[in-house]
């Protein structure tokens, strides 16, 4: 009897290769399955479903897991402002992530003997694949023919003419990974630490003929509810509005240089008008609705959160506790943010919001205080500053 396999599989020429590769080289029954975050149309999906039984599958799944990835993944990067060196919406990496859970569960539930990825020896999403494959399902067999055999493109599309597949998987000069939380552009330039992208790289470009436009962005609680007065019940439609809007005045475009799980150094270019005006959106509302240090603590939690959701780490027990904190910070979190849109650029304009700590009967900063007295303020400072004195009082007798 011949063994299952599930491939995660694309459609692009790495995962095309592994289809036809396990099915006729090594005797598997394959299993194709998509996992969709959110990156892929009705129209898309259709074609890569037509694909993979055109290179052997024996059955092909299309797994709707964007609900999910916004209710595990999204609404936390958004509560934890998470921008992963303060620059860049943990797109692909968390991803990736939900969409290697959607492929071992679904092995798992078909009695999979392996499961197999296209990912190359050099990048993140092999350590992505293999520890969420392992930590779930270590009786599993993983497979990944593209890294153990170290195959060129070329040896790919070869092998795949030779035995009767032909596509266009002529190499673009940019490469563009589209998802529902961002947009990756990968090219020449990002090879190199002196350069970077050309304006004709980003897929959106701008369309606003105005010079300026007002967006209104509701939240409720830290989630993203409303669009310039729509309410939207699903919060993934709201996310994709955003998305629409920024993406006329070609807002949210940058360069990402960090540091590889595998100890490399990386860049890749973006565009993500989303992810950008709603996390900085919602920063702003928190400046006005939460303490001092509520504000400080979830910094820290949020860049934790952040780096241990790029770097695999999201089934450390940890997340979940991190994701407490953040969840019950955003209580007071509610309210409406004005942003205005400029062509490459936006102004975070203010706040309309019941829980704004700025309304209160306790003074307005820099003109009149109204629950202190003067006297009160002088005995504050002499007492706060009793640390410092005591310090240089010693200093002083130490250098005589």
């Amino acid at each position: 009897m011949k063994r299952k396999v599930v491939l995660a599989f694309s459609g692009g020429l790495d995962t095309s290769f592994c289809a036809m590769y396990l099915s006729k080289e090594k005797d598997f029954k394959v299993y194709t399955a998509l996992a969709n975050t959110g990156g892929f149309t009705e129209e898309e999906c259709k074609a890569i479903e037509e694909r993979a039984y055109k290179l052997g599958a024996v059955k092909h799944v299309t797994l709707n897991v964007e609900k999910e990835y916004y209710e595990k993944s999204i609404k936390y990067m958004i509560f934890g402002n998470v921008l992963r060196n303060g620059t860049y919406p943990i797109s692909v990496s968390s991803e990736r992530i939900f969409q290697a859970l959607a492929i071992i569960n679904y092995a798992k539930e078909i009695g999979a003997d392996a499961v197999a990825h296209g990912s190359t020896g050099a990048g993140n999403d092999q350590v992505r694949f293999d520890l969420t494959f392992d930590v779930l399902a270590p009786e599993i067999e993983i497979i990944t023919p593209t890294r153990d055999m170290n195959l060129s493109r070329e040896y790919e599309i070869n092998y795949l003419k030779e035995h009767g597949y032909e596509a266009d998987f002529v190499k673009m000069e940019y490469s563009i990974n589209k998802g529902l939380w961002g947009t990756s552009v990968g090219g020449k330039e990002t090879l190199h630490s002196n350069q970077t992208l050309p304006e004709t790289a980003y897929p959106s470009q701008l369309e606003a003929e105005e010079q300026e436009e007002d967006m209104f962005i509701d939240f409720e609680q830290g989630e993203i509810v409303g669009v310039n007065g729509i309410t939207y019940e699903n919060k993934l439609d709201a996310i994709r509005k955003v998305e629409e809007l920024g993406a006329r005045w070609a807002i949210g475009r940058d360069m990402h240089i960090g540091d590889t799980i595998i100890g490399i150094k990386g860049r890749v270019g973006f565009e993500a008008a989303g992810p950008l005006l709603i996390i900085n959106a919602h920063k702003m509302l928190e400046k006005h609705t939460l303490t001092k240090w509520q504000q400080y603590w979830k910094d820290q939690l949020g860049n934790w959160y952040g780096m241990f959701l790029h770097e695999a780490q999201y089934l450390e027990p940890v997340m979940r506790d991190m994701e407490a904190f953040l969840q019950n910070s955003q209580k007071n979190v509610t309210g409406r943010v004005i942003i205005t849109l400029r062509p490459y650029t936006y102004t975070l304009v203010g706040v309309e919001s019941d829980y704004d700590l700025m309304k209160s009967d306790f003074g307005v900063y820099g003109e009149e205080q109204k629950a202190w007295m003067a006297d009160d303020v002088k005995g504050f400072t002499k007492i706060l500053g009793n640390q410092m004195k005591i310090y240089y009082s010693v200093e002083k007798k130490n250098q005589k």
